[in-house]
């Protein structure tokens, strides 16, 4: 089967990179995408869509695949939006950063026919930046791209050309159960950006706005802080849907940190020093 067209929801850093390594690495068909008009704009003149659509019914009219590149909150709302007009030839999938809700409605939305309906997915991959202003065509070169499906699934025609076009752009792809998704994104993802949100928040509450910290802090500050500059519109809906893994991470991070710091003068601080390196050592 040959996909002729494909709709990407949402042409910002990961939709915008996603039309982007496709056209670099020769994907014949057509790809419509849907956003807000200035956006659009730019995505069609960098080369990242073909087609400008910014109401989303109209954007899928005639895909196969449609790809729901936004926030996890507008991708919950898009589902619902949607139904009505995605026909059982169509497959939706998504790049959320949580999945457990995504998957609970649109399992609920389309009843028995969610599998060959809806794949979910997740591409770690990004920058601290969002915006098609960052679109990078290899950006998805050598990440990972996470698959939600139920383990006793058969994958549709059309989600193993979906598949297809994941591993195309670069990304290793790695099946994993939804709940196990989430609570391993709130360790590997989610609590590192709570980490630098709140290290930069206490710098510039401590020193001021305009210290000039970076310059001189050396490259383990300007690593640590770097993701500090996401944008809060899309962890504000990741919060909102994993804030149970997340509180349950930050508070054994919280109890971690506390232990050092009674631990500055004893021996113990050797010993967090030691079980530290071994993450890098495995």
């Amino acid at each position: 089967m040959s996909l002729r067209q494909l709709t990407i929801i949402g042409t910002g850093l990961i939709g915008g990179s996603f039309g982007l390594a496709l056209k670099k690495r020769g994907f014949a068909g057509t790809i419509v995408g849907c956003d807000r008009g200035a956006i659009l704009e730019h995505a069609q003149s960098i080369g990242a869509i073909d087609v400008a659509r910014v109401n989303p019914v109209e954007a899928i009219l005639g895909s196969q695949i449609v790809l729901l590149a936004t926030p996890v909150g507008s991708i919950i709302e898009m589902i619902r939006n949607l139904e009505p007009a995605i026909t059982g030839d169509v497959l939706l999938t998504d790049v959320g950063s949580t999945k457990l809700e995504i998957v609970a409605l649109a399992q609920h939305i389309f009843g028995a026919d969610y599998d060959d309906r809806f794949l979910p997915g997740h591409p770690i991959a990004g920058k601290e930046h969002s915006g098609i202003e960052f679109a990078d065509p290899d950006l998805f070169q050598g990440a990972l791209w996470y698959f939600t499906p139920d383990i006793n699934r058969e994958p549709t025609t059309l989600a193993r050309e979906f598949a297809g076009l994941v591993g195309c752009v670069g990304a290793h792809i790695a099946a994993i159960d939804p709940a196990e998704h989430d609570r391993l994104c709130a360790w590997t993802s989610h609590l590192p950006q709570m980490l630098s949100t709140a290290l930069a928040a206490s710098l510039v509450e401590e020193f001021g706005p305009d210290a000039r910290l970076l310059e001189n802090g050396g490259r383990a500050l300007t690593e640590m802080t770097r993701i500090a500059g996401s944008p809060y519109s899309m962890w504000r809906d990741i919060a909102l849907t994993n804030q149970e893994n997340l509180s349950e991470a930050l508070l054994k991070l919280e109890q971690r940190l506390a232990h050092i710091r009674e631990n500055l003068k004893t021996r113990e601080l050797e010993s967090e020093f030691g079980q530290a390196h071994k993450l890098r050592n495995t």
